[in-house]
């Protein structure tokens, strides 16, 4: 009985054992695939091919190469606030930040701009040698009446942060005229008929 039972399970045992050495055989298959896919995906990137580069790309890769490096220059004010003071109305509103450059190579002022149209100020469009001094001038419009207080933002090669300048003061109102007639204090508005 016991040989019979192992006769007519032996169909199934050779099967099994048939489908086991398939399964091992696929592991090894799919092993060697993968590494064999990992090995072409990391082998098969992308190769550009070199576009022709005109002289102006190349001028501006080489300016934005200089604008990232950051240059030994500095940029020293003596003050960065002038204060006008009370000045008269239509007075001369010239005044001018003096600086030095304390660094070991020139420093270059890319730009300055004023917080508004009555802030203009003017500046050397050359490098400022390492060890030299200048200035940055700036004229406010003294025909407006009251308090101010701008600002003048420049950006230099020496720092990638803006150095921020102020100016200050306080216009007067422009004097009366003599002839001017005075308005009459006091009294009701005409009415209308």
């Amino acid at each position: 009985m016991y040989k019979q039972n192992i006769l007519l399970n032996l169909p199934f045992i050779i099967w099994k054992i048939v489908i086991i050495k398939i399964l091992e055989e696929m592991k090894k298959t799919v092993l060697v695939l993968s590494a064999f896919l990992i090995g072409f995906v990391v082998s098969a990137q992308e190769v550009k091919k070199a576009e022709p580069v005109t002289p102006t790309q190349e001028v501006k890769k080489e300016v934005q190469k200089e604008e990232k490096k950051q240059a030994d220059a500095t940029i020293d004010f003596e003050s960065k606030v002038v204060d006008y003071g009370v000045i008269d109305h239509n007075a001369d509103g010239v005044r001018k930040f003096v600086f030095t450059n304390n660094g070991t190579e020139p420093l270059i002022i890319k730009n300055a701009k004023g917080s508004c149209g009555c802030t203009v100020p003017t500046w050397s469009r050359e490098p400022i040698a390492a060890g030299a001094t200048s200035e940055i001038g700036v004229k406010y419009a003294t025909n407006r009446v009251g308090k101010f207080t701008k600002t003048i933002t420049i950006t230099t090669n020496a720092n990638k942060k803006p150095v921020i300048l102020t100016i200050k003061g306080e216009v007067n109102p422009a004097p009366k005229e003599a002839n001017a007639p005075e308005r009459e204090k006091g009294g009701a508005p005409l009415e209308k008929k």
